[in-house]
């Protein structure tokens, strides 16, 4: 679902007619406030926000999923260093 003009609303306005605002953004529209002429909130349902957060938790993962995988390649690939000699060559490097 895209935003569209009318979704662009003025804090004054948000103000003045909330309910309303409430009661359209439960039906599906999402509404984005503005203060002095510049993007300032959003209102969505909280249904919506629920699920949003669970799409980013989810990429989370998947992004961890993807850095183990190349951990675990690299080890295959020999690609390992000892953890002791790599915090000592960091260390070295910080104080140089």
């Amino acid at each position: 679902m895209g935003i569209s003009a009318s979704d662009v609303i003025p804090l004054s306005h948000a103000r003045a007619h909330f309910s309303e605002l409430a009661e359209e953004v439960k039906a599906g529209a999402e509404k984005i406030v503005t203060k002095n002429g510049e993007s300032f909130i959003a209102l969505i349902d909280s249904d919506r926000l629920d699920y949003y957060h669970q799409l980013e938790r989810e990429r989370i993962h998947l992004l961890l999923i993807d850095e183990v995988s190349r951990g675990l390649d690299d080890v295959a690939a020999g690609r390992v260093k000892d953890a002791r000699s790599a915090i000592h060559s960091i260390k070295r490097r910080r104080s140089a």
